[in-house]
């Protein structure tokens, strides 16, 4: 009872990852940046991986789509594929989890679902170092640009979707380590079965000292 809910605890945290790594893609505020002045001049402007927008005091938004994939910078090209490539291993991740867990009824034999459960721990890793590695270069050219002096262009500041992702990724690579220490006590739990209950008759392999003498 004690490793099946561990897994229980395990799978919900790892799935609680992949909603957050999820919904980081289309969340707006990947960067931000806000000019002050009067009540009426105030403007926000923010952009994610598909949009920039400009966001006026009286909370009006004015958005334009990112016209060309092939015109865009490298970096949101890479992004864009590492948050796909993340979300859609850890949808399969979950699936494989699903089926490996100890208390579900479906995934075979207890080696199958054990080698599943080692599947959808490796993808969820995997997912969970697609969502960071991405986070990390959009957040690197946000702060080279806000840091360089000889930058003149418009500053922004870390949004919101950069830390719901890395949040995401913690949660979804947790299940690395509970994947492996399941297979582990399933593998002891089997060989310790197998060693108690042999067939009536079978031969033991354990001889005395003085067996042939």
């Amino acid at each position: 009872m004690g490793n099946m809910a561990t897994e229980i605890v395990a799978f919900l945290l790892t799935i609680s990852g992949w909603i957050l790594v999820s919904s980081t893609l289309p969340t707006d505020y990947w960067k931000v940046s806000s000019v002050d002045g009067t009540v009426i001049t105030t403007a926000t402007f923010w952009s994610n991986l598909w949009k920039t927008c400009v966001t006026d005091s009286t909370g009006v938004s004015n958005c334009k789509d990112f016209p060309s994939m092939l015109a865009l910078d490298a970096y949101i090209q890479v992004c864009r594929g590492l948050m796909i490539a993340s979300v859609c291993l850890g949808f399969f991740g979950a699936i494989f989890a699903l089926v490996g867990m100890k208390c579900t009824k479906i995934g075979g034999s207890e080696t199958t679902k054990a080698r599943l459960t080692v599947l959808s721990g490796f993808q969820f890793i995997l997912s969970g170092l697609c969502c960071m590695t991405a986070c990390s270069i959009y957040a690197h050219r946000i702060t080279t640009d806000f840091f360089d002096p000889l930058f003149v262009a418009q500053k922004f500041e870390l949004g919101a979707a950069l830390f719901i992702g890395w949040a995401g990724s913690v949660l979804a690579e947790y299940s690395y380590s509970g994947a492996a220490s399941f297979v582990t006590a399933r593998n002891n739990h089997s060989k310790t079965a197998n060693g108690l209950h042999k067939e009536p008759g079978a031969p033991s392999r354990q001889f005395g000292r003085n067996a042939y003498v």
